[in-house]
């Protein structure tokens, strides 16, 4: 199965199969200019996140910096690979102060300080940091109000586009946390906000009290706790969403095979979906992912992101790539089409497969 992914991802970028829709790399492409900010972009389709327009894929920056799945990345590379997501069209990009912690923040500001005036790049909240290290939970006003300035100088913005509630603090009602927000929106230092891993009552309790630009939870065709009242609820407040974790941590594009073990500072090392036991278990829904993109012509990356992209038209993925090829082939996924037929096929024969490692439905009413 993994040599199979790994052919057709081979074929993909062989073929170029993304030329018609501008999308593929030059040859220099590890290279971008700074210079190209009056420039106008390509057009990539968007999508609406309450208010907000932005390119129905954005770019999840997370992996970028040290840390959580990946080597360490060169700055350069990854000042350049953000550089020429833009210059392809991509107009969203997901960070968060804890993601470092601090340099994700530092990166992106870096990187995208010339074009800002023309993307929109979201932030998160919520944690205590001392010393370079995750704490714990905070968001009591007072806290939000002191990091949002740390936040903005490391984005190098005047004001953060979509700042998020990374996670829920159990000592600390939604509506306080709302109403701090609020008071950073009339300074003028957020324009929007959003939450992250919330149920539906703590959702419409925030929305209630400051309308909610999107919520941002995981999502994907292994991972379908939100379907149980979260994504409907969403809809009818007219909040956009926002999956992280689209392709279950590459599970879903055919990365790993039964004997991939991972390091112990690879946070999938310590989730049961990748054990032993898991992959055991779970291998065999690859058989579906990679079928159906086989029958469609695309990769399963570009399968598994088209598939989330389907389910409403407010749902924004932010897969995160380091890799300026896949990126491209990420994007192809926005213009793969699904009929109505095709879509109930797949989910007959999702239900098919009993996965280990996934949310019981019941957590979707528990703050996460």
């Amino acid at each position: 199965m993994k040599k199979q992914s790994e052919l057709n991802r081979r074929e993909f970028f062989k073929n170029a199969s993304l030329a018609g829709a501008g999308l593929i790399l030059s040859s220099g492409a590890a290279i971008a200019s700074t210079t190209k900010k009056e420039e106008a972009l390509p057009s990539l389709p968007t999508r609406k996140l309450g208010p907000i327009e932005v390119t129905g894929l954005g770019l999840g920056c997370m992996s970028m910096v040290a840390g959580t799945y990946n080597p360490t990345p060169p700055k350069d590379e990854m000042i350049a690979h953000l550089r020429k997501a833009v210059e392809m069209g991509v107009t969203f990009f997901d960070t968060a102060e804890v993601y470092g912690p601090y340099g994700s923040e530092e990166l992106v500001g870096e990187a995208l300080e010339p074009f800002k005036d023309k993307i929109t790049i979201a932030t998160k909240f919520g944690f205590e940091i001392q010393n370079g290290r995750r704490m714990g939970r905070n968001a009591t006003p007072e806290s939000i109000k002191k990091v949002i300035d740390g936040s903005l100088k490391r984005l190098r913005l005047e004001a953060i586009d979509l700042f998020y509630l990374h996670r829920m603090d159990p000592n600390v009602l939604v509506e306080d946390v709302a109403g701090a927000v609020k008071d950073l929106i009339a300074a003028g230092k957020v324009k929007h906000w959003g939450l992250s891993e919330v149920s539906p009552a703590t959702l419409r309790k925030a929305h209630s009290e400051l309308p909610v630009a999107a919520l941002q939870s995981e999502y994907n065709m292994a991972e379908r706790v939100v379907e149980n009242q979260i994504l409907a609820t969403c809809e009818e407040l007219g909040i956009g969403f926002v999956p992280w974790g689209p392709t279950h941590r590459s599970f879903l594009t055919g990365r790993f095979n039964e004997y991939s073990r991972f390091a112990s500072e690879d946070r999938r090392s310590q989730l049961p979906f990748f054990s032993a036991e898991g992959f055991e278990q779970n291998m065999g829904f690859l058989r579906l992912v990679r079928n159906w993109s086989q029958k469609k012509g695309i990769t399963m990356a570009q399968f598994c992101l088209a598939w989330l992209l389907a389910q409403k038209p407010f749902i924004v993925p932010i897969p995160g790539t380091t890799s300026p090829q896949h990126l491209a082939e990420n994007l192809g996924a926005l213009s793969v089409k699904f009929t109505a037929t095709e879509l109930a096929e797949i989910r007959k024969e999702m239900k098919q497969y009993q996965l280990m490692g996934v949310r019981a439905p019941e957590t979707a009413f528990i703050d996460q």
